[in-house]
């Protein structure tokens, strides 16, 4: 198994730091679809007892990054064809309506901060710096909304697909589409027109889906 252990003997956020790690781990694909989390093993790497262990990984199996399966215990949690096609469709819808209620909300700063991040996708290097910048970028939009159930449930969306967008990005042209549907969504911001930045977040999300899901098909063919 491949994450950051800490010792955690002392604190009383035990829970807090294993879950953050194996969570941090599961998006950043650190850990492959159906990898074991084995208690024992974990808490030994973390010097703690197998009971934040087992609340972390009870949390992270709520979040759907995590599944039990019989005879395996916990198991990093794969996503079929048919859950993505899902999660993506209501990525849309959540997202397009954070955007519509954002738009008319947002400040000069936070389209400052958007343009920044922007930027920074459009000319950083490595995968790992792609999907958190296109969450920042996305986020600090929808934030302008003031909704918070709005941001919990897309940041939850963002981390079921994190680690199956990062492979995406990185052998398609992801990229390329994601920077220029980017700077077409932002203008529309700036311009203020909350329906037109609303439809194209939409259909950016769905172009997302239909890149994502042309390549895992691909994949799982091949493999």
């Amino acid at each position: 198994m491949n994450f950051k252990a800490v010792n955690v003997a002392q604190s009383k956020s035990a829970t807090e730091i294993v879950f953050d790690s194996l969570r941090q781990a599961i998006i950043m694909g650190e850990m492959e679809d159906g990898e074991p989390l084995r208690q024992e093993e974990i808490a030994k790497a973390f010097n703690t007892s197998r009971i934040p262990v087992r609340e972390a990984i009870a949390r992270l199996e709520q979040l759907g990054l995590v599944e039990a399966r019989r005879y395996k215990g916990a198991v990093v949690a794969a996503i079929s064809i048919e859950e993505f096609d899902e999660i993506f469709d209501l990525r849309a819808v959540v997202e397009s309506d954070a955007m519509r209620r954002a738009v008319p909300l947002i400040t000069k700063a936070s389209l400052a901060d958007a343009r920044s991040y922007h930027v920074s996708f459009a000319t950083a290097t490595e995968p790992e710096e792609w999907t958190a910048l296109n969450r920042k970028f996305h986020c600090c939009l929808y934030e302008a909304a003031n909704s918070p159930n709005y941001l919990k449930v897309i940041n939850g969306l963002f981390d079921r697909l994190d680690r199956y967008l990062r492979a995406q990005l990185s052998l398609t042209d992801g990229m390329e589409r994601a920077t220029r549907e980017h700077e077409i969504i932002l203008a529309a911001c700036e311009a203020g027109d909350a329906e037109h930045a609303a439809a194209l977040t939409y259909d950016h999300v769905q172009d997302a889906k239909a890149s994502l899901l042309n390549y895992l098909k691909q994949k799982r063919e091949t493999s």
